[in-house]
């Protein structure tokens, strides 16, 4: 194994710590007689320790050995997988050489632990490589990544031959990417040491346009410019402002699940990280995704001046935005920025035209989002029929209608008026109480 890792070219800039290149060096040690049993078994077991650990998080299964050399393939990036994914594989002289490693991964895929196994008395390559985990069901990780990353290492387990393999991996990058980007829907911003690093979120909830009562016009105005946005036509970033608790949050988040599969993808951005913004832009201006830059609860106070960066980033900058990045926003206000009486102290007049230059440059902010969606508060009878939909669908059947409109008048009273985020919080009461 240590002389077939060492051969990989495209794929040879491993981590000297990762668990393949620990496993071969041990294996090696072990065949060259370098240490005693022991220490070997100890070494070993370290290693399926970190290969157990990382079959937790990400929800592998059956061949965990080759679930992990199918995970390495997937998330490598390098100047192979990188054009593979942008264009495809093609047929450059680079192909020569992918090959050649993909012969190696083969050779891995069906590597042989028995002899190493036999001669120091431990079985866990054996259990490793039929595995079985447990509440399969009810596993806490990215089920997308799971799915992809067990599919693909049952295609490369059972193809016929090198051909076969570059063919799968080449066609995975070009439909769903390389990398974190390719696996995962959504994205936190971390900063590590001055830099930009995009951290996966795990735990996206996955929900749908219809899960979401009322607002059709606002979902259709939404929907339409997003596709205009992955069809590569001309698209606006959008805000979507008006009342707490209306489902402004969870539309953005819709899009992303909607359309995971045409290559979308979503990075939330804090305020505090707007300085960050330029370095997120670089990194992802060349990859083969629509990004939409998530902005949520965005305002500012007076004293907070983070929007004149933002509204170099968003429009106006030197650097032009990329076409395969929009910026969505949320907000409880239309404009963005407090306005107080102070903005005013510079009102000119000019006939009955009132200007004031402070609040120009606050307001112009909101005008860099081509597209403005409101979303306001439900009368009484829209919550009604909010109440009524979300209990339907939960199965609550225990309560007449006239008494469960009843609880609900009483519950928007006490718990924050008319909004869809209170009907549904009555509607997880109830269910909460019943079991």
């Amino acid at each position: 194994m240590y002389q077939d890792v060492t051969q990989l070219l495209l794929f040879g800039d491993l981590d000297s710590d990762c668990i393949l290149l620990r496993l071969a060096q041990i294996l090696e040690d072990w065949k060259q007689g370098a240490a005693g049993k022991a220490e070997l078994i100890h070494r070993i077991y370290g290693q399926v320790k970190r290969l157990l650990d990382l079959a937790t998080d990400y929800g592998f299964d059956e061949n965990l050995w080759q679930n992990y050399l199918t995970f390495l393939l997937i998330t490598q990036e390098n100047s192979f997988t990188l054009t593979a994914e942008r264009h495809g594989a093609g047929n450059g002289s680079v192909n020569h050489f992918a090959m050649q490693d993909f012969a190696i991964f083969a050779k891995l895929f069906h590597y042989d632990f028995t002899p190493v196994e036999t001669d120091l008395g431990i079985d866990c390559f054996s259990v490793l490589t039929h595995y079985q985990a447990l509440a399969k069901e009810e596993r806490l990780y990215n089920k997308t990544v799971s799915q992809k990353v067990r599919t693909l290492s049952r295609q490369i387990a059972q193809a016929r031959d090198t051909e076969e393999i570059f063919r799968l991996v080449t066609s995975h990058y070009a439909r769903f990417g390389v990398g974190m980007l390719g696996l995962n829907r959504a994205f936190r911003l971390s900063e590590e040491a001055g830099s930009a690093v995009l951290c996966p979120i795990n735990n996206l909830e996955l929900t749908d346009f219809d899960q979401l009562v009322g607002y059709d016009l606002q979902k259709r105005q939404l929907i339409a410019n997003t596709e205009a946005f992955l069809k590569g036509l001309p698209a606006n970033n959008c805000l979507l402002y008006g009342d707490s608790g209306t489902g402004k949050s969870t539309c953005v988040k819709i899009l992303v699940n909607r359309y995971y599969d045409q290559g979308l993808r979503m990075i939330e951005l804090y305020k505090h990280q707007f300085p960050l913004l330029s370095r997120v832009i670089s990194q992802i201006k060349t990859r083969n995704y629509k990004f939409i830059i998530f902005l949520d609860d965005l305002s500012f106070e007076e004293h907070e001046v983070e929007y004149k960066f933002l509204k170099a980033v968003i429009e106006g900058g030197v650097e032009t935005r990329p076409d395969n990045v929009l910026i969505y926003a949320t907000s409880n206000r239309r404009h963005l920025i407090r306005e107080t009486w102070s903005d005013r102290s510079d009102m000119e007049h000019d006939g009955e035209i009132h200007r004031s230059d402070t609040l120009e440059e606050k307001l112009s902010l909101a005008s860099r989002f081509g597209v403005a969606i409101n979303f306001s508060s439900p009368d009484h009878s829209e919550f009604m029929d909010i109440v009524k939909t979300l209990a339907r669908r939960q199965g609550i059947t225990w309560l007449s209608e006239d008494a469960l409109l009843a609880q609900a008048n009483q519950w928007e009273l006490r718990h924050g008026g008319l909004s869809g985020r209170t009907a549904q919080q009555f509607i997880n009461y109830l269910a909460g109480q019943k079991s």
